[in-house]
């Protein structure tokens, strides 16, 4: 075909199934990624192939490989998605605001204890948005974000990751949970220096709330790690407490829900200042739906007064 003609342009479909391809490099797993049958997403990543003249994958009886050529179109594919993703995103706000899809990504630390007021924010004051929550550790909703799989995030900061908007919503302290009979039992101004020598228990690896129970210990002036049982939620680490396994720290948004399943478990408030989290809303820098998601975030605000948090000013 010569230069001067007209060459066939490739869909958007194509490029989607190539990009599943790609990613998954497995034709079952790409083809229910995107809700495609495999005879489909097959004929379209082969019409793709024609249409560009060049051979994007390696194809064995017992794998899929990326050929040379596929492996950098296979980036390009990618951009050219996000654009168009971009594009419809943009579209949408512009035609209503606070109507559409609005996928949350939600940390497992704060989903049971806001999302009821979230929830009921929105069903209230944003009855034609379609909420979607996906409740997944820190590092997964960042990358959702980036990814553009997720739109909005609910998390503690400070996150420090570029590309990000951080809209802060409230502070709120730890308080230190003990099983009955412990000598911090439900006692005020426990003084930090008290976790110098507890026995502290905490939640697995990749939960941001791990990383802030450390940080608070090594101010405290504790060198040593003081995890010798781990749990994968809040939940499992409150009873082990209440099964005299040790201690720990919750924010003190949990603790109504967490604490009044057992009858043997004490809640202990620090002198201040005590130890404390901040939770806020991110989003991707240049957002189109960033004047929504500000407007979201001053009114999740007044929603959450009532909590055993100090909501912050817009400005903060």
């Amino acid at each position: 075909m010569s230069t001067g003609s007209k060459r066939r342009q490739p869909s958007l479909a194509q490029l989607r199934a190539f990009a599943a391809v790609a990613e998954h490099l497995h034709f079952r797993d790409a083809a229910a990624a995107i809700g495609m049958s495999q005879p489909a997403l097959s004929g379209a990543v082969s019409a793709l192939e024609e249409t560009l003249g060049v051979t994007l994958l390696e194809r064995t009886t017992r794998k899929v490989l990326l050929s040379p050529a596929g492996a950098r179109l296979a980036v390009r594919a990618k951009a050219v998605l996000e654009e168009v993703g971009a594009l419809m995103e943009e579209a949408e706000a512009l035609r209503a605001p606070f109507t559409g899809v609005l996928r949350l990504g939600v940390i497992p630390t704060v989903a049971p204890y806001l999302l009821p007021t979230v929830l009921r924010l929105v069903h209230d004051r944003y009855p034609h948005l379609d909420l979607q929550v996906h409740e997944e550790q820190t590092a997964n909703l960042l990358d959702g974000l980036a990814t553009g799989r997720l739109d909005l995030l609910l998390l503690a900061v400070p996150l420090g990751v570029p590309g990000t908007v951080e809209i802060p919503l409230f502070d709120e302290d730890f308080v230190l949970v003990t099983p009955l009979g412990h000598r911090l039992g439900g006692r005020a101004e426990i003084p930090r220096e008290a976790l110098r020598e507890l026995n502290l228990l905490l939640l697995d690896e990749g939960h941001c709330l791990r990383d802030q129970a450390l940080d608070i210990c090594r101010e405290a002036g504790r060198e040593d790690a003081p995890v010798t049982t781990t749990a994968a939620g809040l939940s499992t680490l409150v009873q082990l407490v209440a099964g005299g396994l040790g201690c720990t720290l919750l924010p003190r948004t949990a603790v109504k829900v967490e604490t009044t399943r057992s009858t043997e478990l004490l809640t202990g408030f620090f002198a201040d200042p005590a130890p404390t989290r901040r939770i806020a809303l991110a989003m991707r820098t240049g957002a189109a739906r960033g004047a929504e998601y500000q407007e979201l975030a001053a009114a999740l605000r007044e929603a959450l007064r009532p909590l055993p948090v100090r909501v912050l000013d817009r400005s903060v």
